[in-house]
């Protein structure tokens, strides 16, 4: 694998926090087996600290479970409830990195994800958009990265079956993530 230090001139060593404005956390699970529900999360924070050496760098981010929106209230209400998120009992959702391999501009992030009170190893991989200054002189990096959990290893397990057979939601979730980061002076 080839060291994104070796292959980015701009990498840059330091603590960086989220760009709200620039960034997203989203997430797709199968719906009557034939199409997809999509969901965001509108309040998420992520802080991540470059170290020298790329695989020594560390994330941590946390969502606010009561921001979930997927454009449908009375679904978004029902996410928040024991059925799904518990968000009462469980404010939180959490992922602190364990790991980081790089191999140009791909990486993959392992790492512990909490939710509903349950932590579990999670596989990040992604790509490194890369880092410019804009025009108000603050540096920014940006990535896109995902990961595929099954919502049961959560206790994520509600569900209704079909007439026709199955069940309304699938087991698989995809979460994925667009972020940008701006470097602390």
């Amino acid at each position: 694998m080839t060291n994104l230090i070796d292959t980015r001139p701009d990498y840059r060593v330091g603590t960086w926090k989220l760009d709200p404005n620039h960034s997203e956390v989203s997430f797709t699970v199968k719906h009557l087996k034939i199409s997809k529900v999509r969901g965001t999360f509108e309040t998420f924070d992520v802080t991540v600290v470059t170290a020298e050496d790329p695989k020594d760098s560390t994330i941590e981010a946390t969502i606010d479970v009561a921001s979930v929106n997927t454009n449908q209230k009375d679904r978004d209400a029902h996410l928040r409830t024991s059925d799904f998120f518990l968000a009462d009992e469980h404010p939180t959702i959490t992922f602190t990195s364990t790991g980081i391999d790089t191999d140009d501009n791909d990486f993959t992030i392992k790492g512990n994800l909490t939710m509903r009170g349950v932590t579990l190893p999670v596989t990040l991989k992604g790509e490194f958009g890369g880092i410019v200054t804009d025009d108000y002189g603050q540096t920014k990096a940006g990535a896109t990265a995902s990961t595929t959990i099954n919502r049961h290893d959560f206790g994520v397990s509600w569900n209704a079956a079909l007439e026709a057979g199955g069940f309304t939601l699938g087991d698989d979730v995809k979460i994925t993530l667009d972020l940008q980061v701006v470097l602390q002076k």
